[in-house]
């Protein structure tokens, strides 16, 4: 039996070992608790030498294991667990991996020509099959090691920001001690001087809905989805408060002009397309994909042009520059993973600021109490119990660091990503500029979750969603669905319909909330009043957008910064 202490903040997964068998003993009372697991490894490192074995000389950690069987850690100490657990998910990782290349060469042993002089062909069938079990469950268990890996390091990153920012606010209350109190002598600080915390991070987002900034503007927007722009149809929208509509040319290619008339300004979308070129439909003149007027029956032609955006096709999805700058060279890719097909594409007209709606998006943590009758239907809310923690004699001193370590539910994320996962939900999310949001979620049957995190799970959801800015008050939402699983679904007749009820249902279930944020926005409230931890991922967003309207050059949580 072989102890191995995991800090409870973090929650490594050892216990997802297949062949261990774990018992857990809690103790904890107002510090930190820890968790002792105790399990056993089934038949410890491989004994048979072979030629792969030096690659895999990597000293056993165990025996330099932490001894904090039962004992309150502070930060630092619960850092040094972290750091071991990820020293032993390494180790038995490659013991894994070696258990793998063993299995092999016994194959290759008992496929050789010789041992058919003295084996039945039974006697091979049987160790073959055999063979095969045993290469399947340890392939099984080298994904289980990477995923558990992956996990701690996040995590660790994660817990390192933490004791960083506590070490921080220590070193701030010391020197505003010491202004207030030169000497030992002296009396005690003022109360207010002591209890001193850093400013929260926060920012400003109330009253009525501003003109969008021009720099928002000097991105690719998707606008509309490939299969909906046939060769003699046109797709209205709105972009920045302006009136646009996309066809496509003689070539095929799509172009994208003003959706008004040069004469009466009357909408060209009421036309139809001939050979083409858009056509009026209250005098016939004929505008090209670069909004050249190549005819106007009944008059001379004269030298009349309606102003085009850049507009290119990529992945199945129409692309506009609304800006001013040059274009960018390059468009964001957002296909889906590798494996994945796509299901449905749905478009939506929303009567809500990108921005909230973005900021609903980027947010998991309201899943299981707005969407009790979809998607989250039966997801369990995290509870304090199995945090390890008393909260309610935990001294108020050290209540802030722990209401840090110990949200229910957090987002973790790199220090300088716009993407990361939710724990302890098996989501990953990213927002990717400008309006954005890719989101990988792992299931096990429709409205189930399965696992901690999208590696351990058989089967995925693939979700974008496109906020496009259309006014101040409405945002034209793009959403694509993929699974990596049942590929027949989309051969099925009518389930796109199904698909698109679905999503209307989940999208009414926020937009009477979001909908309730933003009338009271406009009369005067912060819908970002008091960020909380799992708001990481929204609070970015608002501080990358803030970054865009001021003009700065290098943009916070980009990849080139």
């Amino acid at each position: 039996m072989t102890p191995v202490a995991t800090f409870a903040a973090l929650s490594v997964p050892i216990s997802l070992y297949g062949s261990s068998k774990f018992q857990v003993r809690k103790s904890c009372k107002a510090r930190i608790g820890v968790f002792a697991v105790f399990g056993d490894e089934g038949g410890g490192l491989v004994e048979k030498k072979s030629q792969w074995g030096a690659l895999f000389e990597v000293e056993d950690p165990r025996s330099k294991m932490p001894q904090c069987k039962g004992k309150f850690l502070d930060a630092n100490q619960a850092l040094e667990v972290a750091r071991f657990d990820i020293q032993y998910c390494d180790w038995r990782a490659r013991q894994d991996l070696l258990t793998i290349m063993l299995l092999h060469e016994k194959v290759v042993e008992v496929l050789n020509p010789l041992a058919r002089e003295y084996k039945s062909i039974g006697t091979m069938k049987k160790e073959l099959a055999e063979l095969q079990e045993d290469l399947t469950q340890a392939h099984r268990q080298v994904h289980i090691s990477e995923a558990r890996v992956a996990t701690a390091l996040d995590k660790l990153a994660y817990m390192e920001e933490l004791v960083n920012d506590k070490l921080l606010q220590d070193r701030s209350i010391t020197v505003g001690t010491d202004q207030a109190s030169p000497s030992t002598s002296a009396a005690t600080p003022p109360a207010n001087i002591v209890k001193r915390k850093p400013p929260r991070k926060s920012f400003n987002v109330s009253g009525p809905v501003q003109p969008y900034h021009p720099h928002l503007k000097n991105f690719w927007y998707p606008v509309a989805f490939s299969t909906d722009l046939k060769d003699d149809t046109m797709i209205p929208f709105d972009c920045f408060e302006k009136p646009w509509v996309v066809f496509r040319g003689k070539d095929g290619r799509p172009g994208c002009v003003q959706n008004t008339c040069a004469h009466r300004a009357c909408p060209l979308d009421l036309g139809s397309v001939n050979e083409g070129r858009i056509q009026c439909p209250y005098h016939g003149w004929e505008y090209s994909t670069d909004g050249t007027c190549e005819k106007m029956p009944s008059t001379r032609l004269v030298n009349v042009k309606l102003k085009s955006l850049p507009c290119f096709e990529q992945e199945g999805m129409i692309w506009v520059w609304p800006g001013t700058d040059p274009p960018a060279p390059n468009l964001p890719s957002l296909k889906p993973p590798p494996g994945f097909q796509i299901h449905a594409e749905i478009v939506m007209e929303l009567p809500v600021e990108h921005g909230l709606l973005l900021d609903n998006l980027l947010d998991l943590a309201h899943a299981p109490f707005t969407h009790t009758s979809t998607f989250a239907k039966g997801w369990s809310v995290p509870s304090e119990e199995s945090t390890g923690i008393d909260f309610a004699s935990t001294s108020p001193s050290i209540l802030v660091l722990l209401s840090k370590i110990f949200s229910l539910v957090k987002f973790l994320t790199p220090a300088s990503g716009l993407q990361g996962y939710w724990d302890p939900y098996p989501i990953d999310m990213e927002f990717r500029p400008p309006c954005m949001v890719l989101s990988t979620i792992g299931i096990s049957k429709p409205g189930k979750l399965e696992g901690q995190s999208t590696r351990e799970c058989a089967t995925h959801l693939h979700q974008l969603h496109v906020c496009l800015p259309s006014t101040r008050g409405k945002t034209r939402l793009l959403y694509r669905m993929s699974l990596d699983f049942a590929p027949l679904l989309k051969h099925v007749p009518f389930m796109q319909h199904l698909w698109r009820h679905f999503a209307e249902q989940v999208l009414n279930e926020d937009l009477r909330l979001v909908l309730g944020q933003q009338e009271r926005m406009n009369n005067g409230a912060d819908v970002w009043n008091f960020p909380v931890s799992y708001d990481k991922l929204g609070v970015r967003y608002r501080l990358w957008r803030d970054a865009v309207n001021r003009g700065e050059k290098r943009l916070p949580f980009s990849k080139s910064t």
